[in-house]
């Protein structure tokens, strides 16, 4: 199938002025004025959403924007400027990623917004292919609220995954698609060998990413704010394991051939058919058309019915003619968008309601995050009461205010988001500013916030808000994987008094399990056997258990092996600790204050009575791809902090050490490198980026499957 236009398309006819348009009008300066800050917005809003998965603006705002620019444009041509965003396919690539030239443009779609927009699609097309519309009818598939992907295979062998880019030009994220099991590393033996494009889209699942967000929001961690940006975030990570550990999923849509290749399709029905054939997924609830009257009773039932129940965010559904060789001669519009497809937009899910209280949660590590109270309202067949603020910043930035009237939308059809206040329904005499509390609501010790954090902590190891939350993550697999202890039973648990922090765990026996609701036999023996069993685990893993601020799984894991006991790290002073590898200011200056707290020292000697193990055992790693060569890291990694990039390092059997000599293997080398990688040209020691990195640490990952 062919995207480009060829000889034989059919021009579209010559139209003559509007009605209301005279030949020789020229645009007054207000309409030129406007069309500059049009595409000064759009331009804004474009990269936001496709570079910096962070969109300022909603969807339906940027689309109606996007039609005003582009009817000025067409009543006054001279107005189109070369960098217009209307003669732009998607956005440009990031510098960070190696660029990948698709084999064909990954175009955009136009527009309908409702039925008769529908209509003139159609009668547009017929009077350019007359009777060969009706022959060759319609397909109606979901368009997938994800980030577009291009997938290029050579003799059925997947090589080289690309996100769209600027549709001529995309980033190198094959790494991170092999993470994807959707994403067929080898096609069937029935696709076609030599080169080709499958395109799609991938897309973050509802129901993984709430479960996410939640672990995240449990840990303290700032949440995401909807699954289309952190599907599009997740494929340009630098670090494959970050891809890996996000539960992505992909649906293809079509497939691109070099030129005078033919390929086993001549419909579109026909092509999705074959990519399921292929081992490629494919959306459910595509239809095949005969007519656009079933092409909108199917629009219908999509927005109405069928899209509530998806697992997946969707944003309409696309109409494609059906015939191959038709698309081939209708062609593009402008470079930009297919005459043959257009997306069929749904109304996008926002309501107004009012905000009548913010208040505060306090995560497992003291973080106060803020959340809107609002008055029911309905969003999409779904009663929304509440909705995430992330932080301070946000609140303050949005200017939002306790009594505002606010519109609300459910991000991804799933978290609730507050765009912002509706300024003109807010009471003349105003409303007093929010403030975030100097003080935890739930235990009153001072708060603090430091120079370059977002979030807001209370410092009292103690703080009952912290309480829940640090047991459900102390309790979780990669911490002490105590199984059997969801979060309704740690609820019960607390709330039975049973349960005040995580060396209480250990006391637990048969008998007072047996005596709470839910409870048999078998349930309690397990969960007492479970508990025993963590107390095996070892000190890294305690260290990452206890939620020491600042200290996950990486920096435990260092602070471990280096220390080997707990009791040699509760006695050392923070020079000690910035003495280990891959260890900062920040993280020391944490570890010091947790164990400096006569709470966090009363549950250290809580944990050693009930018998937890507070050692690391001394792990050699053999064989690993970089067993036996030492390493020195320097400057700044694109996303790799010194403290991981040393952990990869040690994982994969290697060493790393703090200078370059002759007996250097090879020299990491971020920005800002300084001395360490001019000696390390001197001595002649080979030089290599993040990049080089992760593919030497694990380079079946990179290998072509």
């Amino acid at each position: 199938m062919a995207t480009s236009r060829s000889k034989k398309q059919r021009e579209e006819p010559v139209q003559g002025p509007r009605p209301d348009q005279q030949p020789l009008r020229r645009p007054s300066e207000q309409q030129r004025k406007r069309a500059a800050e049009l595409r000064v917005r759009l331009t804004r809003a474009s990269h936001e959403y496709y570079v910096l998965d962070r969109p300022s603006i909603a969807d339906a705002e940027y689309d109606k924007l996007f039609r005003e620019l582009q009817e000025i444009e067409r009543d006054f041509p001279e107005l189109l400027t070369p960098d217009s965003p209307t003669l732009r396919i998607g956005a440009e690539p990031q510098s960070q990623l190696a660029k990948h030239e698709h084999l064909r443009p990954m175009l955009s779609l136009g527009n309908a917004f409702n039925d008769d927009e529908l209509r003139a699609w159609e009668e547009r097309l017929v009077r350019m292919a007359g009777d060969d519309v009706a022959k060759s009818g319609y397909t109606a598939e979901l368009k997938i609220d994800g980030t577009a992907v291009a997938l290029t295979y050579e003799n059925q062998v997947f090589v080289m995954g690309a996100t769209r880019g600027n549709g001529i030009i995309g980033e190198d994220v094959t790494v991170n698609l092999r993470t994807v099991r959707d994403v067929a590393l080898r096609l069937h033996e029935s696709a076609p060998r030599g080169r080709i494009e499958v395109r799609g889209e991938v897309y973050f699942p509802f129901d993984r990413f709430e479960e996410m967000n939640e672990a995240r929001a449990r840990a303290g961690d700032p949440v995401f704010a909807n699954p289309r940006n952190s599907a599009a975030g997740s494929l340009r990570q630098l670090d494959p394991a970050i891809t890996a550990s996000r539960p992505l999923r992909f649906f293809g849509y079509s497939v691109a051939a070099p030129d005078g290749e033919e390929l086993p399709f001549e419909t579109q029905t026909e092509l999705l058919d074959t990519l399921v054939k292929w081992g490629v997924p494919v959306a459910p609830h595509r239809k095949r058309a005969k007519t656009l009257a079933e092409v909108e009773k199917w629009a219908h039932d999509l927005e109405h019915k069928i899209r509530s129940e998806l697992n997946f965010g969707i944003d309409g559904g696309v109409v494609k003619v059906d015939s191959l060789r038709l698309q081939e001669e209708l062609g593009v519009v402008g470079g930009r968008e297919p005459r043959w497809a257009i997306a069929r937009k749904f109304a996008p899910d926002i309501a107004e309601t009012k905000l009548i209280a913010i208040r505060i949660n306090v995560g497992r590590t003291g973080a106060l995050n803020p959340y809107a109270v609002l008055e029911p309202v309905e969003i999409g067949g779904v009663t929304v009461s509440l909705a995430t603020l992330h932080n301070e910043d946000l609140v303050r930035d949005k200017d939002l205010r306790e009594g505002d009237w606010v519109q609300v939308k459910r991000a991804g059809d799933v978290i609730p988001q507050i765009l912002g206040p509706i300024p003109e329904r807010r009471p003349k005499e105003g409303l007093p500013a929010w403030e975030m509390p100097t003080k935890c609501p739930s235990c009153g010790t001072s708060v603090t916030r430091e120079k370059d954090e977002a979030a807001v902590y209370c410092t009292n190891v103690a703080c009952p808000g912290r309480q829940l939350e640090g047991l459900v993550h102390f309790t979780s697999r990669g911490a002490m994987d105590i199984r059997g202890l969801s979060y309704a039973r740690i609820q019960q648990l607390v709330g039975e008094g049973l349960v005040r922090d995580p060396g209480d765990l250990y006391a637990l026996t048969r008998e007072k399990l047996l005596e709470l609701e839910g409870y048999a036999d078998k349930g309690a023996d397990g969960l007492i056997a479970a508990i025993e069993t963590s107390k095996t685990q070892p000190l890294s893993r305690l260290l990452h258990a206890l939620g020491i601020r600042h200290v996950g799984s990486i920096a435990a894991q260092l602070l471990a092996q280096h220390f080997g006991t707990l009791d040699a790290l509760v006695s050392a002073l923070a020079d000690d600790i910035l003495g280990v590898r891959g260890i900062g200011e920040t993280i020391a200056t944490g570890v010091v204050a947790y164990f400096s707290d006569p709470a966090g020292r009363a549950l250290v000697e809580k944990l050693r009575s009930r018998g937890v193990n507070f050692k690391e055992p001394r792990a050699v790693v053999a064989g690993g791809p970089l067993s036996g060569q030492t390493a020195v890291i320097t400057g700044t990694l694109p996303s790799l902090s010194r403290a991981k990039a040393t952990a990869l390092i040690e994982a994969a059997g290697g060493r790393v050490t703090g200078s370059v000599s002759k007996s250097t293997s090879f020299l990491v080398a971020g920005e800002e490198a300084g001395s360490k990688l001019e000696k390390a040209k001197t001595l002649g020691v080979e030089i290599i980026d993040e990049a080089g990195l992760l593919r030497r640490v694990s380079p079946s990952a990179t290998s072509s499957a």
